[in-house]
């Protein structure tokens, strides 16, 4: 871990004003420090310390009305316009299921909270922005011309800390502490074994879990009667042939606090130097694709048929973002998307990692 003296918040707000047009994930990185640093340096200066606390959070957005939901990892930010409604809390997993907006939330994971406003010409842009001990975005809620802002501040004010010191603790996350956990002694005959019993995509992480596996390990053992590995331009290419068809597509983007989804079609792709950008009415997505490593087409048992998705993953092996057509439960696999996830550009599988 980097072991350079932090700048104050002073010197963070100083440098922030330097370069008003940066985004804040580029400032933090060029100063050494995580993104909620760099917020927590503005608390009483344009930022307000708030708790955290993600079933009051969840169930009071809903009278705000109008927002923007944004989750992110390193190479991909998703964008989802709409109300947060149809929520389900709960200390382990919460969830919102409404018909824009779309998450699974961890909120243990969930360690610190900000309100923030900040002046753009004369308009002020306000936002709820939460994240991990290590101090990376999770989630945030950007305010939007139809929100309520009474609704808002009353908000705020529920969730409002009693600490509003313009620090924050960070403790680094378990990859950078060097945590990766056991290894795995799985065979490839128990993970095909498991996998082929498999009945619901929601038991794949329980069955990676048992077996101390990560999802690419698995995805490079199984064999290719389950997963095989794709051209890194299957996404790009994906993204094209479901605009152009009209295609109805799950687009799932998350990081280990939050999980957003997008569920319908796409129809404006536009591609930007080493970005990928979905830019429709109700979602945005922009997406590196100079990050992606390795792409895999995956097919999941289900009591309903199998499903088929793509994942893309990065050079540390983590997943950036994952796709399947659209369906619901009890309801078999489309099958233009099932023509089309076998049809992409295969190229020969790695030796199992």
């Amino acid at each position: 871990m980097d072991q350079r003296v932090k700048p104050s918040p002073e010197e963070i707000r100083r440098a922030r004003e330097e370069n008003p047009k940066m985004r804040e994930r580029d400032l933090s990185a060029q100063l050494g420090i995580s993104e909620a640093e760099l917020v927590a340096a503005h608390c009483g200066i344009g930022a307000v310390r708030v708790e955290p606390r993600v079933n009051d959070l969840l169930t009071g957005l809903e009278a705000v009305g109008e927002v923007m939901a944004l989750t992110r990892n390193e190479s991909a930010v998703h964008e989802k316009i709409g109300i947060y409604d149809k929520v389900v809390t709960g200390n382990h997993n919460a969830m919102v299921l409404g018909e824009n907006i779309d998450l699974r939330i961890f909120p243990k994971v969930w360690a610190h909270g900000f309100a923030v406003e900040k002046r753009d010409g004369d308009e002020i842009r306000r936002s709820l922005q939460f994240f991990d001990a290590a101090g990376e975005a999770v989630h945030k809620v950007h305010l939007k011309p139809a929100s309520s802002l009474y609704a808002y501040q009353k908000l705020v004010a529920s969730l409002g800390s009693s600490n509003q010191e313009p620090t924050v603790a960070i403790f680094p996350s378990a990859a950078e502490a060097g945590g990766e956990g056991q290894a795995s002694v799985a065979s490839i005959d128990d993970l095909r074994d498991r996998w082929s019993r498999l009945t619901d995509v929601h038991q794949f992480f329980g069955m990676l879990k048992t077996l101390k596996l990560s999802r690419r390990e698995a995805v490079r053992m199984v064999g290719q009667d389950y997963a095989w590995l794709l051209d890194n331009d299957a996404v790009s290419a994906m993204f094209h042939h479901a605009a152009a068809g009209g295609m109805p597509i799950m687009c799932f983007v998350g990081n280990r606090g939050c999980i957003q989804i997008h569920s319908g079609s796409i129809k404006s792709v536009k591609p930007m130097g080493p970005w990928i950008n979905v830019l429709d009415e109700t979602f945005h997505l922009h997406l590196r694709t100079d990050h992606i490593h390795e792409v895999w087409a995956v097919r999941k048992p289900t009591k309903d048929g199998h499903v088929t998705s793509l994942e893309a993953y990065d050079a540390n092996g983590s997943m950036i973002i994952q796709f399947f057509g659209k369906r619901h439960e009890g309801e078999g696999e489309r099958e233009e998307w099932r023509f089309l996830a076998e049809n992409l550009p295969r190229i020969p599988s790695p030796t199992a990692a």
